[in-house]
């Protein structure tokens, strides 16, 4: 059973974007689901496309990139690095789009943004906070104005069918 939400999106700061959503699934779960490589793939691109790659070195100051291929055919490719793992509970790590129009590998590397998810569970639900943190307000309106949200909303909802789904 998935619970028919959406997520929230709020602009609390000109360089934040705020994402929040419950999940009828226990933390534990959801967790499993947003860290494990095989299941990543079957929720992270939504109804967008197919997922190529997930490489995950999930530890503090491992890496991980993500490779899907759009509906059309693009390649859409991010990559970043984890910065802070408490198991269950919190994960900050850094996120970079491959394809910035316009920017060389490093410029994208110095706009990178930063995401903290903070998991917490109560009766049994998981509610998400996640706080995307960039350079500035034009980061954060192209990242808004690129169709996010839409993307977003459908990876939210696949997470919750996958994470409902998993055995205990």
């Amino acid at each position: 059973m998935t619970s028919n939400r959406t997520a929230t999106l709020t602009l609390p700061a000109d360089d934040q974007i705020l994402i929040t959503r419950d999940f009828d699934a226990p933390r534990r779960l959801v967790y499993r689901a947003w860290t494990t490589p095989e299941l990543v793939k079957r929720w992270w691109c939504g109804e967008r496309g197919t997922m190529d790659t997930v490489e995950m070195d999930f530890r503090v100051g491992g890496t991980w990139r993500y490779v899907m291929t759009a509906d059309g055919g693009v390649e859409v490719a991010f990559h970043g690095e984890y910065r802070e793992i408490v198991p269950e509970e919190r994960i900050v790590w850094t996120e970079v789009f491959e394809g910035v129009p316009g920017m060389t590998p490093k410029e994208a590397e110095k706009n990178a943004a930063v995401n903290t998810a903070v998991f917490t569970e109560k009766d049994g639900r998981t509610s998400l906070w996640m706080l995307t943190e960039v350079p500035d307000r034009t980061v954060r309106d192209a990242i808004i104005q690129s169709g996010m949200e839409v993307g977003m909303q459908e990876q939210m909802a696949a997470l919750e069918k996958l994470a409902a789904s998993l055995p205990d």
